[in-house]
């Protein structure tokens, strides 16, 4: 593979910009092409961003020789649809969370992945984080004695259009997939797979979720008490509690760079880890190390742990009797 990897980002909506903002900045990292089917979107991210190639269908990008890795930055309904099309086209894949809309899709695109020895990742940035790299250091040399519970939220305001992307559930909208799932992963990365989940939802006359509650019991006694909101605006942090003292991880705890440790009436110690940009150069650093490893799947996301979270997200939506129109 070449020094430089080759990224083409498919969809040119406000996520592909973020990501592309940081893309053009880091080093190792080229920006190749973008496919987009907006004309208008198309020009925007060209006089912004300077992609080499523009393609006015996924087809084209998917066709296109000249790409290493390809970003999926679509609606949350279209990820299975665009990352299989990428995959089939001999595309490794970077796939925007929530990696699909359900675990059965993902389970087909594993396969796919595996048969065709293609690297496949979702893109929870939050992991790559340095901070939170420190933060399960810390935790894991017993900073604040055993963790015996955590809880995180992430509520924000969407707005009241029912065809909106975050209330139509023909764009799997709702609250557990737009930003439950940061809430679940996070929990998933530090403790495991749950033994057990339960929860409680809120739905809108749309039909999805605008907010929900979820507690999850992990091996070693700890219970995960999370939630998530598309209709408030929450504090937006994660706390962990143990027998000497908690830890919590300041807001947004989706792109985090603060810590603070309490112990007992010690003054609280806060860890900071500032970081230029807007946090994506993480994530593109590790995916272009396993590319060049050869690697067909990260340590930090594995996609059995990607798929766990998904079946986690399906239970949720049964017990509340929630289906999506495509499922």
């Amino acid at each position: 593979m070449e020094e430089n990897i080759r990224w083409g980002i498919l969809g040119a909506g406000n996520i592909a910009r973020k990501f592309a903002r940081d893309l053009v900045t880091t080093p190792g990292a080229r920006l190749a092409a973008v496919a987009t089917t907006s004309s208008e979107r198309a020009a925007s991210f060209t006089q912004d961003f300077r992609p080499q190639r523009v393609w006015d269908s996924y087809e084209k990008l998917a066709a296109d020789p000249e790409i290493d890795i390809v970003y999926v930055a679509s609606r949350n309904q279209a990820h299975a649809e665009n990352a299989r099309l990428m995959l089939e086209n001999g595309k490794p894949v970077l796939c925007e969370k929530p990696f699909t809309i359900n675990a059965a899709q993902l389970r087909g695109l594993i396969a796919l992945a595996r048969s065709k020895k293609l690297f496949l990742m979702e893109a929870m940035w939050t992991r790559f984080f340095p901070l939170v790299k420190h933060c399960r250091s810390v935790l894991g040399e017993g900073a604040i004695g055993a963790v015996k519970t955590m809880t995180a939220d992430f509520g924000h305001d969407a707005g009241r259009d029912p065809q909106g992307r975050l209330l139509n559930p023909a764009l799997g909208g709702g609250a557990l997939l737009d930003v439950g799932v940061y809430v679940i992963s996070l929990a998933c990365h530090f403790f495991g797979r749950p033994l057990s989940t339960s929860g409680q939802a809120v739905m809108t006359a749309s039909g999805v979720d605008e907010q929900f509650a979820a507690i999850l019991k992990f091996p070693k006694g700890i219970l995960a008490s999370l939630s998530a909101s598309v209709t408030v605006t929450s504090s937006k942090q994660a706390v962990f509690y143990g027998t000497e003292g908690s830890l919590i991880i300041d807001a947004p705890l989706w792109k985090p760079s603060a810590f603070m440790i309490t112990r007992g009436k010690n003054p609280v110690e806060t860890v900071r880890l500032p970081y230029p940009g807007g946090g994506y150069q993480f994530e593109i650093l590790e995916v272009m190390d396993c590319l060049r490893q050869g690697r067909l799947e990260c340590p930090l996301m594995p996609l059995d742990e990607s798929l766990a979270i998904l079946e986690i997200m399906d239970s949720l939506r049964a017990s509340w009797g929630f289906k999506f129109p495509m499922e």
